[in-house]
């Protein structure tokens, strides 16, 4: 597989949708200059192109092995860690008081993206160190953190979240693990974990285990639920009482070994405890919020690479006469359907970019005291998480059709895009329990402060679109967007059946990513006719940044519209057919 970052949309949509220049005025991210954001994405992309890329496929069909114990990461693997590594990458978005180089989580994102749609399996041990970075940075103690922090932030060490049991899924306060404390202020943890993303591998030295667990006299559910550090390394040099004792044969993601893990198969165990007792979710939730973005990445990243892989065949396979056309047949790139499929794919993927990327800028300014930014953080995180991951196995199941036959065989390389997608809608929360989290925790938040904000940033824009000649034909269709979107934002506010709410929470997710994405698409088409009219930037790209835009509306906008029914019809026949009837 062949892969080019990116790194002029990025760019754009760095500083027109997430603004790191305004970042860049905050003290924690002084640091994010325009020549050292320039130089990040140049590099990253090489990383990516040169060394992530050429291994996918290798890893996709080699896979990692176990034995033993021990797990094996395809070839390639460990050595290519070494240079993610030596480059310094895993502290990119760290603060410089932990040894990071203290760039915007925004920065950071667009480096990841561009590693996971060059590798998504092998990336996914990057994103599961940077959540483990940021739960021991805002929980753990000084000791703890003066003992693993620095090495996870050099990627020395690599880190795991152990959430999941054989009888505790999304239901996490069912978990089983037991943690007993020890007479020298430690803990002995003993349990299995399940699905646990690199838990075991032989590309660095430690691994740094962070376990969900409950002390003996803890009450039930979520509330008795502790967080415990577990390295598989101590710090005297032995092995502690974990293993990695199976991993699953998985669809896709091949490379990335997902390990169900034993921790005191001996009853000897040593854990840590992060933060107090009892207040392991939301240390853990800390974690998983991170995660939640960068899989929403995934979906981006894996849409990005597809559409590539989809555009570069397209344009270089002969097949068919044009409808309508003399009897020669051209390249399939010339056929209008074809056209339909690229575009959609090219639409998607920049909406699904500029709404993470947005996201991510708002976690950044939440950490450096902006409390408005942590409530649009708090409101775009499940939309980001489910409809980007949505996108992405869309969008790499569009790009599979323009290879038609020889996309449904793996030799092209097609194939693997759909399959490793595929898990980003499951992990990290369902894509249906995150449209869950978004109409029953997050619209309420402060009283509807932020949605009602952000639909006040669309009518801005809809002014600014109405007073450009040029881009007037934008507004009806994202006018018409935030009008359904809206009432059906105040229906589910008004509903009183909590069933009716829930039925309409997925339909209504992708209303609000079709019309977020909408919205920023059209900023970014604003910003690059101001660019064009003012003679900077580059002529091309600036005019299919406005055509994208006006695709989009035109195109996927209307989707919006339809989803008012479905959102706001209530949950009576989904329970019309007994359950006998559905299973006869």
């Amino acid at each position: 597989m062949t892969y080019t970052a990116p790194a002029a949309e990025q760019r754009f949509v760095l500083d027109v949708i997430a603004d790191v220049p305004g970042l860049a005025a905050l003290p924690p991210y002084a640091n994010a200059t325009p020549d050292m954001v320039d130089a990040i994405l140049a590099e990253s992309g090489k990383l990516a192109s040169n060394v992530f890329a050429p291994l996918n496929a290798v890893g996709d069909k080699a896979g990692a092995r176990l034995a033993d114990g021990v797990v094996t990461l395809p070839p390639g693997f460990a050595d290519a860690y070494g240079l993610y590594v030596a480059g310094g990458w895993a502290g990119l978005g760290v603060a410089e008081a932990h040894g990071g180089q203290g760039l915007p989580f925004a920065v950071a994102v667009a480096v990841q993206e561009q590693l996971t749609s060059a590798n998504m399996a092998f990336a996914l041990c990057m994103m599961l160190s940077q959540g483990a970075i940021e739960a021991l940075a805002a929980h753990a103690s000084p000791e703890l953190q003066d003992r693993y922090l620095a090495r996870l932030v050099s990627g020395e060490w690599t880190g795991t979240m152990n959430l999941t049991e054989p009888s505790a899924g999304s239901d996490v306060g069912a978990l089983k693990t037991r943690a007993v404390p020890h007479a020298d202020g430690s803990y002995r943890i003993k349990g299995t974990k399940i699905y646990i993303t690199w838990g075991e591998h032989d590309a660095a030295d430690n691994i740094v285990h962070l376990v969900l667990a409950r002390l003996p006299d803890a009450p039930a559910g979520t509330k008795g639920i502790s967080l415990f550090l577990c390295p598989k390394i101590l710090p005297d040099g032995a092995r502690n009482d974990l293993i990695c004792t199976g991993l699953e044969h998985k669809l896709g993601i091949h490379a990335s070994p997902t390990c169900t893990m034993s921790f005191g198969d001996n009853d000897n165990c040593v854990g840590y405890l992060v933060g107090a007792e009892g207040a392991g979710m939301r240390a853990m939730f800390t974690m998983m919020n991170n995660a939640r973005v960068q899989v929403g990445l995934q979906g981006v990243a894996i849409a990005e690479a597809a559409t590539q892989h989809a555009v570069a065949f397209a344009r270089q396979r002969v097949q068919s006469a044009k409808f309508g056309g003399s009897r020669e047949a051209v390249r399939i790139i010339d056929h209008a359907d074809v056209r339909r499929t690229l575009m959609t794919c090219r639409a998607l993927t920049e909406a699904t970019r500029a709404l993470v990327y947005l996201n991510a800028a708002a976690v950044d300014r939440g950490h450096a005291g902006d409390a408005a930014a942590t409530g649009l953080a708090d409101l775009l995180t499940p939309i980001s998480k489910a409809w980007a991951t949505d996108v992405g196995v869309e969008v790499a199941s569009l790009a599979l059709q323009v290879f038609g036959g020889m996309g449904y065989v793996e030799e092209t390389g097609a194939a693997q895009f759909l399959r490793d997608a595929r898990i980003a809608p499951i992990y990290e929360g369902t894509n249906g329990i995150q449209a869950l989290d978004l109409v029953g925790r997050k619209l309420g938040m402060d009283g509807g402060t932020h949605w009602q904000e952000l639909f006040a940033q669309i009518g801005d824009t809809l002014h600014d679109l109405n007073a450009n000649a040029e881009l007037a034909g934008l507004a009806p269709w994202l006018d018409d967007a935030l009008t359904a979107t809206r009432a059906a934002t105040l229906w589910l506010a008004a509903a009183n059946n909590a069933d009716d709410v829930a039925a309409g929470a997925t339909p209504y997710l992708r209303m609000m990513g079709l019309t977020l994405g909408g919205w920023l698409l059209a900023k970014q088409a604003l910003a690059a006719q101001k660019q064009r009219d003012a003679g900077i930037g580059d002529a091309a790209f600036l005019a299919a940044k406005i055509t994208t835009a006006r695709f989009f509306a035109e195109q996927l906008l209307p989707q919006v519209g339809a989803l008012s029914a479905p959102v706001t019809r209530g949950a009576a026949t989904l329970f019309a057919i007994s359950e006998a009837t559905l299973a006869a």
